[in-house]
């Protein structure tokens, strides 16, 4: 079994390339207007947050890692590959404690590549040193492309 998670996007070819970078492959199916990949990791995991005035809505995508290390490497590749993630940070949110990056695509929705190092007893954001950061996974969807801290 395979789970999909199909996106909409505002113009292929950008998406194409924003995702072959992102998972460091190329589509296993290419037509015009359509690109489907088969990419055996990561797993997905899915994550439901309550939101009763945006149901329905794109909160944020995710890539779990087995290691602080994975993340950083993603980075690193993510980075090199001219995508704009943000730094590896250690934060806790939606009740856990996580290493974890950022990177947006094309059309501003919000990837979070993360390892769970332990679990929380809150679900705001905040970064480990005591430094308050951005609202973690608050009731309003992501919309726009900043490079906030977020968290999911």
């Amino acid at each position: 079994m395979r789970l999909q998670l199909a996106l909409n996007v505002s113009d292929i070819d950008t998406a194409v390339d924003f995702y072959s970078k992102m998972f460091g492959t190329e589509p296993a199916k290419r037509k015009p207007g359509y690109a489907n990949y088969e990419i055996a990791q990561p797993p997905l995991k899915l994550v439901l947050i309550e939101n009763s005035d945006g149901g329905g809505t794109l909160n944020h995508l995710g890539v779990e890692t087995e290691t602080s290390g994975e993340v950083v490497d993603a980075e690193g590749r993510l980075g090199q590959a001219g995508l704009d993630p943000t730094e590896v940070e250690d934060t806790t949110c939606c009740y856990a404690e996580k290493t974890e990056t950022w990177v947006h695509d094309p059309d501003g929705a919000s990837w979070e590549w993360y390892v769970k190092t332990a679990d929380a007893e809150q679900m705001a954001n905040s970064v480990r040193d005591g430094e308050s950061s951005s609202a973690c996974c608050t009731e309003e969807p992501m919309t726009q492309p900043a490079m906030t801290a977020s968290c999911c």
